[in-house]
């Protein structure tokens, strides 16, 4: 009989894939104050991943944990979560810096998620393969080499074989890859995965009842000192607009011209 499956999503409160960001006037980072906030896409992939194979029942799955680092509002990322079918979650509370939402870099989450895989004991670990405001693409890579776990990164498709062992298709240059790991394992999702259900009304109120566990970064004994230093951001330059050619000669000539060929 396969092994239950006592899974872990780590998810993100990201400014909202729909806003425009703006630098601040300082120059110093993307300016968040007074900005809509949302789930991190990729993250929101995670937990219907997740919810599906509870659904799916093979193999069963006993346990659906979301966890979020960052200051206080990330407990409403954690509340939808929960609304979409997490069974519980847990805040490891960041104080907001001043400078935008505090945030840990993709070494010092990994090596959270590595202390909390210690305590809480899943087996499978499903986290978006990157969040859409530093667009690292590291977390999880990280964590399975804290770990020494099995990885399949980009995933686009989950499926358990007989026993204990996932097969993930990935996307690739040029077509797809199939690769298999027994579990425990890390996966990092993709958007083709699936589209995430939303989260309605009556489990919005349910995922009120359910538990919501405060922590610190010093109940894991984890170090928040940043290895990197954001020099400057600036807005990328306009862009400049196309040139219409009359023909096939034309287009040639101006590619000569451009050096293009």
């Amino acid at each position: 009989m396969p092994t239950p499956l006592k899974i872990l999503v780590p998810v993100k409160r990201v400014i909202d894939y729909a806003v425009k960001p703006r630098v601040n006037k300082a120059r110093t980072a993307v300016e968040t104050a007074g900005v809509k906030h949302s789930m991190n896409p990729f993250d929101e992939l995670s937990i219907e991943a997740a919810v599906r194979m509870r659904e799916r029942k093979n193999p069963p799955v006993d346990d659906i944990l979301a966890l979020s680092a960052g200051p206080a509002k990330c407990v409403d990322v954690l509340r939808t979560a929960m609304a979409m079918g997490a069974d519980r979650s847990i805040h490891v509370e960041i104080p907001d810096a001043g400078q935008g939402q505090a945030e840990l870099e993709p070494l010092g989450v990994a090596k959270l998620l590595a202390k909390v895989v210690a305590e809480e004991g899943p087996n499978l670990v499903i986290l978006g393969k990157q969040s859409i405001d530093d667009d690292s693409n590291q977390t999880g890579q990280m964590l399975a080499g804290l770990l020494g776990w099995g990885q399949a990164t980009q995933a686009s498709k989950i499926e358990f074989d007989d026993g204990d062992r996932v097969s993930v298709t990935r996307e690739v240059d040029g077509g797809v890859e199939t690769v298999r790991f027994p579990l425990p394992g890390i996966i990092t999702t993709d958007l083709r995965l699936n589209e995430p259900r939303y989260a309605s009304l009556p489990n919005i109120m349910k995922a009120k009842k359910k538990k919501l566990e405060k922590k610190t970064l010093s109940d894991y004994g984890v170090d928040e000192g940043r290895r990197l230093k954001t020099v400057r951001v600036e807005e990328p330059p306009p862009r400049k607009g196309g040139g219409k050619v009359e023909d096939v000669d034309g287009m040639i000539a101006k590619l000569k011209e451009l050096g293009a060929i």
